[in-house]
C-alpha cells in the first residue's frame, strides 16, 4: 500500500511539473534593460539588422519543433517588412548559444535595432505574439 501511494505521490507531482513546463513553452517573455539578459552583451558577430529589429532563432538538425518555429518566424517575417530572421545552429554554434543562455531547444531571441535584447523564449511561438512584440519596434 506505501509504494502505491508513493507511486500515485510520484506521478502527480510530475503531471504538475510538465503542465507548468508546457503551460510556459512559447510563451514570450520580455527582457528588462536592467537584467544580465537585457544588458549590452557583445551582440556584433550575430547578425543583426541595423534597419529595424531581428529574431535570432537557434536550432539543430535533429530538432522536430525548431522547423516549427521557422515556419512561424518566416511567416511573421514575410508579413512585417523590416524584420530580419538569423537562424543559427546550436552545434555550429555553442559560443553564441552559450553567451545567450540558450538551456533548450527550439530558442527564440528579439532584439531591437540598437541590438538590446528585450524578448525570448522556449518551444514554438504563437505568430500573434510574435507580430504584437515586433510591431513596436518598427515604430
Amino acid at each position: 500500500m506505501l509504494a502505491a501511494t508513493a507511486t500515485l505521490a510520484a506521478l502527480s507531482s510530475a503531471t504538475v511539473i510538465g503542465a507548468v513546463a508546457n503551460h510556459r513553452s512559447g510563451v514570450l517573455r520580455a527582457v528588462s534593460p536592467g537584467t544580465v539578459a537585457g544588458s549590452d552583451r557583445d551582440t556584433s558577430d550575430l547578425g543583426l539588422s541595423t534597419t529595424g529589429p531581428t529574431v535570432v532563432h537557434f536550432s539543430a538538425h535533429w530538432c522536430g519543433p525548431c522547423a516549427a518555429v521557422r515556419r512561424v518566424i518566416d511567416q511573421v517575417c514575410a508579413d512585417l517588412p523590416g524584420v530580419a530572421h538569423v537562424e543559427f545552429d546550436i552545434d555550429a554554434n555553442p559560443v553564441a548559444a552559450q553567451r545567450l543562455s540558450v538551456l533548450s531547444l527550439p530558442s527564440t531571441f528579439i532584439f531591437d535595432v540598437d541590438g538590446r535584447q528585450r524578448y525570448r523564449t522556449a518551444g514554438v511561438p504563437k505568430a500573434a505574439d510574435l507580430r504584437a512584440a515586433l510591431r513596436p519596434l518598427l515604430a
